[in-house]
């Protein structure tokens, strides 16, 4: 488990590093579906987790006092919300809604089961450290496409506020009220996607680049969610064979729907300087800099970034921030 008194850096969230409080988990018991599993070795809820919320108020993630993360979906059989605690060794899960089962089902996977944390091997004194430090990290693999390209697609080229601000906006406006006891919004389905008016996107502060590109892979979600079952080069084609999707979209995408340990984000504007400094002090790395540097750990090297986010190693800023725009006030 991750220690809560490691600093919150903008690096370590972007690593998927969401802070779970200490607590029992005490189950809600009411209409909910259960299951217990038992994981078999070390695991961090909010670091395997963590990936999946999209801000500090994402309306279908969230985590509570007593211990427990929450996420709202929408599966192949209809909306859900599902609560994991971990008690002791076992994780302690509970599901509401027409998806209950399906998530039941999956929960082995979305905890990081089919994940292989003895395949990466460090190269480097920082990455053995962070990889030390974070025995409980897992790649979550969720087997839904859809949900995480559409927030991918939102981040593209704005600032991670101005996504998340989106984001909310259109989940609560569009979505539904997820089954459960708690507040919390499932996104809506793919025609729902393709059939948000060109003034809900403006005021979400969507430009008509973005809003396209999510209309496009909405009204081809069904070949796009085939995807979740492919190999990570075949399935990077297919989502990239929507225009709009370029390699970064899709390596966002993949990391979470497919679990890739692979599948390393290229085309960001800090990723290559930040691995660049944290290995070699270089902090104008490019993507192919950072890509010789990440070849040691081939098979592993999304693993090996997010150990190099999470580990807070960043150089200086010594440019403004990007500028913030809302163009929902134009």
């Amino acid at each position: 488990m991750a220690s809560p008194r490691e600093p919150v850096t903008r690096a370590g969230v972007r690593g998927g590093r969401t802070a779970v409080p200490q607590g029992p988990g005490t189950p809600a018991g009411v209409g909910s579906k259960a299951r217990i599993w038992a994981p078999g070795a070390p695991l961090d809820l909010g670091l395997t987790l963590g990936p999946l919320r999209r801000g500090p108020a994402d309306p279908t993630f969230r985590t509570t006092p007593d211990g427990s993360v929450w996420r709202a979906t929408r599966t192949p059989e209809g909306p859900a919300t599902l609560r994991v605690a971990l008690r002791g060794e076992a994780v302690d899960a509970e599901a509401w809604g027409p998806g209950a089962d399906w998530f039941l089902a999956r929960l082995p996977e979305l905890l990081g089961a089919g994940d292989d944390p003895a395949a990466f091997v460090p190269r480097h004194r920082l990455l053995h450290a962070s990889h030390r430090r974070r025995p409980g990290l897992r790649l979550t693999r969720t087997g839904l496409v859809l949900e995480s390209l559409v927030p991918t697609v939102l981040e593209q080229k704005v600032t991670a506020d101005e996504a998340y601000r989106a984001w909310r906006r259109l989940v609560r406006q569009h979505g539904e009220p997820a089954p459960g006891p708690l507040d919390m919004y499932v996104m809506p389905d793919a025609r729902t996607w393709a059939l948000i008016p060109s003034w809900d996107w403006h005021r979400a502060g969507v430009d008509a680049k973005r809003s396209a590109t999510i209309v496009r892979a909405a009204r081809v979600a069904a070949r796009l969610e085939e995807a979740a079952a492919m190999e990570l080069p075949e399935a990077a084609r297919r989502l990239e064979a929507v225009p709009g999707i370029g390699p970064w979209t899709s390596a966002e995408t993949l990391q979470r729907s497919n679990g890739a340990p692979d599948a390393v984000t290229t085309g960001d504007l800090h990723l290559p300087g930040i691995v660049g400094y944290a290995l070699t002090g270089d902090r104008d790395a490019d993507d192919a800099v950072m890509l010789e540097l990440l070849a040691p750990y081939a098979g592993q090297r999304h693993r090996a970034a997010r150990l190099i986010l999470l580990a807070g190693r960043t150089p200086p800023r010594r440019t403004p921030r990007m500028p913030r725009g809302d163009i929902g006030l134009i």
